[in-house]
């Protein structure tokens, strides 16, 4: 029997006003509640969370969860996603898989966010589904790894 899959869920500036912050546009759920929904749906993987409004506590994250035995990560940057060539570096420098979630539409908002410089990095992209992004990734990380075994 494999171990369990771990994963490492790593949130950028102004996530942690989730629930209070443009409702319309992000929901009413917050950070923590979207942490214990995931945690709830997906009992067999361990998710560590991690969020932070100062880019360099992003990267020490990102550069520690290489050596720290994670399968992959999860990362809503925010903010740094259009302006972070640090944690763009960050990224390339690891090797995990990495799978990047916006809860709102990036393509349908302001022109500066369209661009994703950390997605550069990422396997691929969920944007727009809002809080369902985040189980979205987790369910590629488990079929991705079930498909490693067939």
């Amino acid at each position: 029997m494999s171990r369990a899959l771990r994963l490492l869920v790593v949130n950028g500036p102004n996530l942690n006003m989730l629930g209070t912050r443009e409702p319309a546009i992000y929901g009413t759920r917050t950070l923590s509640h979207i942490e214990t929904e995931v945690r709830e749906a997906f009992p067999e993987v361990t998710t560590d969370w991690v969020q932070s409004n100062h880019e360099g506590e992003l990267v020490d994250a990102v550069q520690r969860a290489a050596s720290s035995g994670y399968d992959g990560i999860i990362m809503n940057a925010a903010a740094f996603t259009h302006t972070s060539v640090a944690l763009v570096d960050a990224l390339a420098a690891i090797d995990l898989p990495v799978v990047e979630v916006h809860i709102s539409n990036i393509h349908a908002r302001e022109d500066f966010r369209e661009r994703t410089l950390t997605g550069r990095q990422a396997v691929g992209v969920i944007t727009g589904l809002g809080t369902w992004g985040y189980h979205l990734a987790i369910r590629w990380f488990l079929l991705s790894r079930a498909d490693e075994t067939h």
